[in-house]
Parts: structure tokens; C-alpha cells; sequence
């Protein structure tokens, strides 16, 4: 065998010109092609580098529109007051005693504690509603059942500010039977003008996702149940609920962050008093002045705000991942 013959012959390629043999390399190769071309021609040799540029994007992109702005709040809220026109990537001066001065102009403890129940009692009802007709639709057969479930999803995507005019004549109605609940017989300035109408504007979200994990579980675990003598409803919070963690979770976790961050239905139904159930916004608003607007204050308070939801997030991320790696070694 030749020294010709033993040198490697990959990365190489042939042409006939002008009746002879011209030999490329693949460097010489990628001389015709563009800084893209190349890139796009290395990743299929090499795909980590694909994994590698997306895992880049991603993390600066994710940076920039959820990060930064947190980021920003936090530098308004150091810098003291009628200072921030100068703020660039650093506090223009340092003033951490705004997150106590929150507390001190307004009670916004009660704004917090306000939306904090208002959330969690519609997460409650949602769960609870929700679980029933999601087991109706993902376990039972009945007549009409699948053009009731397309009315549940076409209704999901009415806009809220559609069901405004009829709720608020409703609200503002006075009735007898909630005269020595309320005083005056209306729903206006309770937690039932805000918790009704965000459960009945949230429950179809709730109902498909539940849907969709119930009828996953398997037949023969409820017959076990029903054959210990277990009601359809004892069997449906015993056994349903339980192995469906994942997706009960799922539907609270969204319904509670919503419904937390809602202000439309909130500001309409309550007159922006911390004693009348006003939510977290009203008292973030409340530091706007006639004649300044406290900007530090504003920044401060929302940071303030988002602490339980985090926290809450945390706690259910956890719950969500536990659930599905039990869920996926169950046979």
C-alpha cells in the first residue's frame, strides 16, 4: 500500500476539470458559504451546539422580559423619592426604608390579605365545582355530553367585560335575605361580588384541564372502591382526586394567580377601601396623589405583593413535579 493510499481520505471530495483531478478540503469547502451556512452545516455534524445556542436564547430572552423588570422595580423602589428620572442600572441613591413605608401611609396589609382570601376562596369554590363536572365528563356517559362540553370551552372565551353590565345590575340590587349580612341587601363592597363572577369566568379553564386528567385513571382502582362501598362521590375525592394531583394542582395554582392579579371585576365592585375588600392594585393606586405620585412607594409595594405568589408557586411546582413522577411509575 502506497503513502497516498494510507493517508484518510474523509473530508475530501473529487471534480473532473479541464481533463484533471482537483482535490477540496472541507475548509476550503466552507469558503463559499456564509458565516450562517457554516454555523447551520457544523450543528448537524455537531447537534450540542443547537442544544447550546437555543439553552443561550432562551436563558437571555427569559432574563430580559421576566427578570429585568423585577430588577427595575427594585432599583425604583431603593431610590428615594423624586429622584428616579436619574436611574440608569444602579439605584440613584439608597432607600431601603420604602418597604416599611408602605405599611405606614396606607394599611396595604389589608389589600394584600384582601386579595390573598379573595383568591383562595374562588380557588376553593373552581376545585370544587370544577372535580364534580370534570368527573361527569371524564367518567360518565350521558346524553349531550359532548356538545355540553364544546359550551363549556366556547364559553371560556367570552371576554370578561361582557358580563360587566347584567353582574353589576345584580350586585347593586338590594335583597332581603342579605340584609343582615350585608346591611344594605347587596353584593357591592363583599367578597361575593368578586369571588361569584372570577369562579364562573375561570370554572371552564378548570373543567377541561380536570377533564383530561380524570379520565386518565384507570377503571378498575374506582370499581375497588365502589366495591368497598364507596359512594361515587366518596370514591371521586378518595381515589380520583388524589391520584389526579398533577392536574388539581395545575387548575388551582392558574385559578389562584389569576384571580390574584385580577383587578377589572375588583375595581368596578368595591370603592377602593381596604375595609369594603379592595384588592392588592387598588392599594398599589391608592399612592398616587392628586398633586405626585409616589413612584418608590408603588415599586415597593408590588415586590411586597408578589412574595406570596412566589411562594405559593414554589410550594405547588413541587407538588406538580412529585405528582408526575409518581403518576409515571404507577401501572
Amino acid at each position: 500500500m502506497s503513502d497516498d493510499d494510507s493517508e484518510p481520505t474523509r473530508g475530501r471530495r473529487s471534480a473532473a476539470a479541464d481533463g484533471g483531478s482537483v482535490v477540496f478540503d472541507d475548509e476550503e469547502a466552507d469558503l463559499d458559504r456564509g458565516p450562517f451556512q457554516r454555523w447551520v452545516a457544523r450543528s448537524i455534524t455537531n447537534p450540542e451546539r443547537v442544544y447550546r445556542s437555543l439553552f443561550y436564547v432562551a436563558t437571555i430572552f427569559f432574563l430580559f422580559t421576566t427578570l429585568f423588570p423585577f430588577y427595575w422595580l427594585l432599583m425604583v423602589a431603593l431610590t428615594p423619592e423624586g429622584r428616579q428620572q436619574d436611574i440608569l442600572l444602579t439605584p440613584n441613591g439608597f432607600n431601603p426604608g420604602a418597604f416599611l413605608e408602605v405599611f405606614e401611609v396606607i394599611p396595604f396589609h389589608w389589600y394584600v390579605f384582601n386579595s390573598f382570601v379573595i383568591a383562595a376562596a374562588t380557588t376553593a369554590a373552581v376545585l370544587v365545582v370544577a372535580s364534580l363536572a370534570g368527573y361527569a365528563f371524564g367518567r360518565l356517559e350521558f346524553p349531550g355530553k359532548q356538545p355540553l362540553m364544546l359550551l363549556v370551552l366556547v364559553i371560556s372565551f367570552f371576554p370578561p367585560a361582557a358580563f360587566f353590565i347584567p353582574l353589576n345590575d345584580l350586585f347593586n340590587t338590594s335583597f332581603t335575605v342579605l340584609e343582615p349580612i350585608t346591611g344594605d341587601g347587596t353584593l357591592y363592597n363583599t367578597p361575593g361580588a368578586m369571588v361569584l363572577p372570577m369562579s364562573a369566568i375561570f370554572l371552564p379553564l378548570a373543567i377541561f384541564i380536570l377533564t383530561t386528567f380524570y379520565s386518565q385513571i384507570p377503571d378498575g382502582l374506582e370499581d375497588a372502591a365502589r366495591v368497598e362501598g364507596t359512594t361515587r362521590l366518596g370514591a371521586l375525592f378518595r381515589v380520583v382526586v388524589p391520584l389526579s394531583a398533577p392536574g388539581v394542582a395545575t387548575a388551582g395554582v392558574l385559578t389562584f394567580i389569576a384571580v390574584y392579579n385580577e383587578f377589572f371585576f375588583s375595581y368596578l365592585m368595591t370603592d377602593g377601601q381596604p375595609q369594603n375588600w379592595a384588592p392588592i392594585l387598588e392599594g398599589i393606586l391608592a399612592y398616587q396623589g392628586q398633586y405626585a405620585v409616589m413612584y418608590h412607594l408603588m415599586a415597593a409595594a408590588s415586590i411586597i405583593g408578589v412574595i406570596p405568589v412566589t411562594i405559593i408557586v414554589i410550594v405547588a411546582q413541587e407538588k406538580i413535579v412529585s405528582g408526575l413522577t409518581a403518576g409515571a411509575l404507577k401501572e
